[in-house]
């Protein structure tokens, strides 16, 4: 399973998955957060996004 990095949520079917645009390191948002566009941070970098 998966989960979202903005909300720590189990994801199942409803996600997408992105590189972080600095570092590289693979990301799962859920399509909620990603629709309210609610900010996210990479747990390797801290890279800050929308």
């Amino acid at each position: 399973m998966k989960t979202c990095v903005t909300t720590n949520k189990l994801v199942t079917d409803d996600f997408v998955e992105f590189k972080c645009p600095n570092c590289g390191e693979r990301l799962t948002r859920s399509m909620e957060a990603r629709t309210r566009s609610l900010d996210y941070k990479c747990p390797e970098c801290e890279f800050t996004g929308p």
